[in-house]
């Protein structure tokens, strides 16, 4: 079926759903796959050493043609990342926490394009004269790092009552079809999805960590603040794993003083020892430890059920979505 909105025009996608930053998930191969779908994804580029950002985002163009996006997170000072993908050609960004309007600038002056997730109706009435060119509308059922101060659909409208015309996406429990066509019902001009895709074959993401997406219910789910550094806490949806039990059999103690703190589970690809308790979740090529990393997931867990190819994922969305269109109308005929 069409779909047409601000977010397909804009980006000139045949389908209005993107893929959010899956850390290190989010893959020059997967990249490719939501862009050969029609779709787009961002990656998660403050997840990336600034020495090897360039490479990774030259991999990431050749698969896409360049159509991917760079997610950056503004919990530090991120203008040197900003600057190296500008140069690579990344065009599109997407920001959020810290102080964005500088980054905003700079992107704006080259032609770039602004993604902003955001989580109150007073910061959705700041994007017009910001500058920013889409909003995420991110509601607290989001896995992964969330700024949300409500759930989707009660939060999604009222971003979209003072966004000014600013395009606003719905991010936060939608995993399939009907959530696509619910937030559009709302206003939004698509989706912004994330656990959906961490159970992708071709997401970088651990197999393990996966099949937890795929075997997890949402009672598996907790929320924390546990798996950030000391000054960076954000609140977090992830599900159990034995660094959250271990901490929590310890009657949740605070930083400094949680048990295990200087274990080393991993180490990355560039040899930095990779503690417990550290942010970045398990990977395809991790080795050690990898189920004691957070596990990040939404409350959408309940609706995936195995893990499938981008192709087939976005092929289930439109499916899905269809019916439900189908559906809506079947109850305007029948009154």
């Amino acid at each position: 079926m069409p779909f047409e909105t601000a977010l397909t025009r804009g980006l000139d996608l045949r389908f209005p759903v993107v893929a959010g930053p899956l850390g290190r998930g989010s893959s020059a191969e997967f990249l490719g796959a939501m862009a050969h779908s029609g779709c787009f994804g961002f990656t998660a580029a403050a997840h990336m050493p600034e020495e090897t950002l360039n490479d990774e985002l030259a991999k990431m163009k050749r698969a896409t043609n360049g159509r991917f996006g760079a997610n950056l997170s503004l919990t530090r000072d991120r203008r040197n990342w900003l600057a190296i993908a500008l140069d690579a050609g990344v065009r599109v960004f997407s920001l959020w926490q810290g102080d964005l309007e500088p980054y905003v600038r700079t992107i704006k002056d080259a032609g770039g394009l602004v993604f902003w997730t955001l989580g109150t109706p007073g910061e959705a009435a700041r994007a017009k004269d910001l500058g920013v060119d889409f909003i995420v509308s991110q509601g607290s059922e989001a896995g992964g790092h969330y700024v949300g101060s409500a759930p989707t659909m009660s939060l999604l409208p009222s971003i979209v009552d003072v966004a000014k015309g600013v395009p606003v996406l719905a991010a936060g429990g939608i995993a399939d079809g009907r959530g696509l066509v619910a937030a559009m019902a709302l206003g939004a001009c698509g989706v912004w999805m994330g656990t959906r895709f961490v159970a992708s074959s071709e997401s970088a993401n651990h197999p393990g960590y996966k099949e937890r997406v795929v075997a997890a219910r949402a009672t598996d789910l907790v929320e924390t603040e546990l798996f950030d550094p000391v000054g960076q806490e954000c609140p977090h949806r992830v599900i159990r794993n034995s660094t959250y039990a271990g901490w929590e059999a310890a009657g949740r103690p605070a930083t400094g003083q949680r048990p295990g703190e200087s274990d080393r589970i991993s180490r990355f690809p560039n040899g930095k020892p990779l503690y417990r308790y550290d942010a970045a979740a398990a990977w395809d090529a991790m080795e050690g430890d990898w189920e004691a990393s957070p596990l990040y997931a939404g409350t959408t867990i309940d609706l995936i059920h195995d893990v499938k190819s981008v192709a087939e994922i976005v092929g289930d969305i439109e499916t899905t979505a269809q019916a439900a269109f189908d559906k809506i109308a079947g109850l305007r005929t029948a009154r």
